[in-house]
């Protein structure tokens, strides 16, 4: 039975300190007294998208039955405590990046959330189009601190040429402001970090940020009063819900402050503040953006776990070549197993994030109840550079979405139809987005 004090507390209510501001989660207190409800109080739903590069093996990933009784594949495997929360998704196709100019990688990320054919070059005239996660971000940029956040795990470079004559804007980054704005991925926890909870200037230069980052307490040490007198008005349940949230906002600081102090040693490119180990690296980047949803800081991120084209590579799971080369296999079994193995790696990671998500009260559910989250990839054979029936997975329930089944679109449906559909349930109504000819229905 939930406590209720008889008090009232504002959604926008922050616990400030010197160089810190933080958001709350959703608590009971916030609601009306008696449990009255109140015009615009309803759950903010959320939107992401996570991206994999290079392809995805296709036959230890497209279950080979439709409907509620699919048999989740080897790829898939890591969603079966999940199964009822995802919708495997079929028969998309990327038609803008088919007819487009460039290098196969750079067409495919250029143009997937946008539908919009990117111009080829590898000059600063880089052009494309909007995106459909970035049409949310704007509907709710005066509600949140942050209206969105782009994320990424390796290499941000915005220019140059990365494929075949095609600009690093196209490969590395998802999400597009407008035609001419890509918006480049951050890829430095602590930057992010900042980013939600600090109030440390992010247009100083990184090296002086991190000067006064030195001198700084942990952001919970400075909202100490703060928290204290937001406690007294609270009760059992809202306390306990508070520091299990301020637990996990300091794990991460943690996490972060170990990484930092770890030596690098030559001639390694990771920067200061990223984990040695990619896999202690994506959940980090996970895991902030599970506390910026739950404290309504944001609600629309997209994510790479590595650029299209990657070269990285994962002795940690048994697999040292690099990454993009692997997925040009012409059909060798060896090569064909180390990309399957990349695969299942990140299905596990990505698992991992939504059992968070499901594991984090807001409102009256979870905060994947009250997502939509695409994973998946832009290209379906990498090998071939196909664009077309795309290995993408839809996971959440915002908007009444069902989950728990293999859903087969006819065969080349434009991918746009799915993104009408996310922007939907995700409260953003829109009746068509770039070649869209209809909505792909994801009811039960």
């Amino acid at each position: 039975m939930t406590f209720l004090t008889g008090k009232h507390i504002d959604r926008r209510r922050l616990l400030q300190g010197v160089g810190a501001a933080i958001a709350l989660p959703l608590l009971d207190a916030m609601r009306p007294a008696l449990g009255a409800p109140s015009k615009g109080s309803s759950t903010p739903r959320r939107l992401s998208v996570v991206y994999v590069p290079n392809g995805i093996v296709m036959k230890d990933w497209k279950p080979s039955t439709t409907g509620p009784d699919y048999s989740l594949t080897r790829i898939l495997k890591p969603f079966e405590p999940l199964r009822q929360d995802i919708t495997v998704l079929s028969g998309l196709a990327n038609h803008a990046a088919n007819k487009a100019k460039g290098g196969g990688h750079a067409k495919a990320t250029g143009s997937f959330l946008s539908g919009a054919q990117p111009k080829y070059t590898a000059g600063p005239d880089v052009r494309a189009g909007v995106t459909f996660d970035q049409l949310a971000a704007q509907r709710w940029s005066k509600d949140t601190r942050v209206a969105s956040l782009q994320i990424g795990c390796e290499d941000a470079r915005m220019v140059g040429n990365c494929d075949t004559g095609s600009s690093c804007a196209y490969t590395n980054t998802l999400s597009w402001k407008n035609e001419e704005t890509p918006l480049p991925v951050e890829v430095n926890p602590r930057s992010i970090f900042e980013r939600l909870f600090g109030t440390v200037d992010p247009s100083l230069p990184a090296d002086v940020r991190a000067r006064r980052a030195l001198y700084r307490k942990s952001i919970l040490d400075q909202a100490r009063e703060s928290t204290q007198r937001l406690a007294a008005e609270l009760g059992g349940a809202d306390k306990r819900r508070i520091d299990e949230y301020l637990t996990a906002i300091r794990e991460v600081e943690q996490r972060i402050a170990a990484a930092e102090k770890d030596p690098i040693t030559p001639p390694s490119e990771k920067p200061s503040g990223i984990p040695f180990a990619y896999s202690e690296y994506v959940k980090l980047m996970f895991d902030l953006q599970v506390i910026a949803f739950q404290s309504d800081l944001t609600r629309v991120s997209t994510m790479m776990l590595g650029r299209e084209g990657s070269v990285r590579t994962y002795p940690e799971i048994g697999v040292p070549d690099p990454h993009h080369p692997l997925t040009h296999h012409r059909g060798h079994p060896d090569f064909i197993e180390k990309v399957t193995k990349i695969n299942c790696f990140h299905a596990e990671l990505f698992a991992g994030f939504l059992k968070k998500l499901k594991a984090t009260p807001d409102g009256d559910g979870s905060l994947l109840d009250h997502s939509a989250i695409l994973y998946g990839c832009a290209l379906s054979d990498g090998n071939a550079h196909s664009n077309f029936d795309l290995p993408l997975v839809l996971a959440g329930h915002a908007g009444g979405i069902s989950g728990g089944r293999h859903l087969a679109a006819p065969d080349r449906t434009p991918v746009a139809n799915l993104f009408v559909q996310m922007l939907n349930a995700a409260g953003v109504e829109t009746e068509k987005f770039a070649d869209s000819t209809g909505v792909l229905d994801l009811r039960a």
